[in-house]
C-alpha cells in the first residue's frame, strides 16, 4: 500500500499568520516525505487557493515526494492552461508533477460563473486527450469536440509526461478513468460494497480499452482514525458526519454511501433537506453558503452511527490495519492519511509498515 497526504487552504486560512499557515504545510509535507508517503494532493475548489502555485512552493522545500491536484477541473482552467501549471510543476520540482483531474460541480459553473457546461464527461475526455498531444512530441494539439482547439503547438512542456488521474464517483466517469487515465481516485468516505463495484468498472473499462487493468493506481481517502475506547470511537464518527453532509450531499455523491440495510438515498434526502443542498446548488452557491445557510447539526442527526461505520475506516489499530488489507485485497493500491490531526507515531509506524 502506497499513502498519500491531502491538504487544503484550511491549513494556511486557520493559522495565527500567512507565515505560520505556509510553514505548517511545508513541514507537513517535510513529515510525509520522511515517513515514506508517496504523493501529496492540493484540493482545488472554486472558493479556495490556487493549489498550482501553493504546490511550487513545496516543490521547492521537498526532494521525493509526488506533487499534484485533488483536483483541478477543466471549466475554471483551459486545458492549454493545465498543460502550463503542469508542466512548470514538473520542472520546479524536478519531474515529481501528476494532475488529478475531475468534473467539479456543473451547477458552480453555469449559475456562478455563466460558463456553457456542455457535457462534462466529454470535456474531461478532451482534456486528457489534448494534455497526451500536447506533452508529446510534435506538441501539437487539437480537438473539435467540448473543447475546440485547432493545432495548437505548445513550446513549453514537463521534463517527461506527468500521470493523470481522473476522481470520479458516477459509472460513467469511472469507465473514463478506466480507458484514458493512469489511475482513479475516489472521494472521501465510501462503502466496500461501493468501492468493490467502482474498482471492477475501472478496470473492466481498461480491458476493454485493451490496457493492463493492473497497472492503474485506485486512490481512495477513507478517513481513518485510530481510537483506543468507544468514546473515541463515538467522538470520531460523529465528526465524520460534517463530511456526509457537505460532500455526499452534492449530486451524485450520495452513491458512495450504498450499504445493504441502509435506505441511504432516504437518508441522503433529509440531509439535503436540512442543509438546503439543492436549493443552494440552483442559485450557484457553494461550500460558503452551505455552511452559512445549512442546518448542519440537524442534518448530522439524520445519519446513523450504523451508516458511518460503514464509511469511515474508524477502530482499534488492528481494526483498521484488517480493513486497510481487506481495501488492498479488492484493489485499492494508494490511500490517504491525515498527519494534520493528532495521532500516536507508534500507530502511524505501524501502520504505515504493515
Amino acid at each position: 500500500m502506497r499513502w498519500s497526504l491531502e491538504l487544503t487552504p484550511d491549513i494556511w486560512t486557520r493559522a495565527a499568520s500567512p507565515e505560520e499557515g505556509v510553514r505548517r504545510s511545508i513541514d507537513l509535507v517535510r513529515r510525509a516525505e520522511a515517513l515514506g508517503f508517496d504523493s501529496v494532493w492540493l484540493s482545488e475548489d472554486p472558493d479556495g487557493w490556487d493549489a498550482f502555485a501553493a504546490l511550487a512552493v513545496l516543490a521547492r522545500e521537498t526532494e521525493r515526494i509526488r506533487l499534484g491536484t485533488g483536483v483541478a477541473n477543466p471549466f475554471l482552467r483551459h486545458p492549454n492552461l493545465i498543460a502550463a501549471s503542469v508542466s512548470t510543476l514538473d520542472w520546479a520540482s524536478g519531474g515529481r508533477a501528476f494532475l488529478g483531474l475531475g468534473r467539479g460541480q456543473a451547477e458552480w459553473y453555469a449559475e456562478a460563473f455563466a460558463m456553457e457546461v456542455g457535457r462534462p464527461l466529454e470535456r474531461l475526455r478532451d482534456t486528457v486527450d489534448l494534455l497526451r498531444q500536447w506533452w508529446a512530441p510534435p506538441h501539437v494539439a487539437t480537438s473539435e469536440g467540448e473543447v475546440v482547439v485547432r493545432a495548437w503547438r505548445r513550446t513549453f512542456g514537463p521534463i517527461a509526461r506527468p500521470p493523470i488521474h481522473l476522481a470520479a464517483a458516477g459509472p460513467k466517469t469511472l469507465a473514463l478513468a478506466g480507458e484514458v487515465a493512469d489511475g482513479v481516485r475516489i472521494n472521501e468516505l465510501a462503502s466496500m460494497d461501493y468501492l468493490a463495484g467502482a474498482i471492477a468498472t475501472v478496470k473492466d473499462a481498461a480491458r476493454t480499452a485493451g490496457r493492463d487493468p493492473e497497472a492503474l493506481r485506485v486512490f481512495y481517502h477513507p478517513s481513518i482514525v485510530v481510537v483506543r475506547d468507544d468514546r473515541e470511537l463515538e467522538a470520531a464518527l460523529e465528526r465524520k458526519k460534517a463530511t456526509v453532509a457537505l460532500i455526499h450531499a452534492l449530486p451524485g455523491m450520495d452513491r458512495q454511501l450504498e450499504t445493504p440495510g441502509l435506505d441511504v438515498p432516504a437518508i441522503m434526502a433529509e440531509v439535503r433537506r436540512a442543509m438546503r443542498t439543492e436549493e443552494i446548488l440552483a442559485a450557484g452557491g457553494g461550500f460558503p453558503e452551505m455552511r452559512e445557510r445549512g442546518d448542519l447539526a440537524a442534518a448530522k442527526r439524520t445519519i446513523p452511527t450504523a451508516l458511518m461505520t460503514e464509511v469511515a475506516l474508524v477502530g482499534t489499530l488492528d481494526e483498521v490495519r484488517r480493513r486497510v488489507a481487506e481495501l488492498a485485497g479488492i484493489g485499492v493500491t494508494d490511500l490517504f492519511f491525515d498527519l494534520d490531526r493528532p495521532h500516536d507515531p507508534a500507530d502511524l509506524r505501524a501502520l504505515l509498515d504493515a
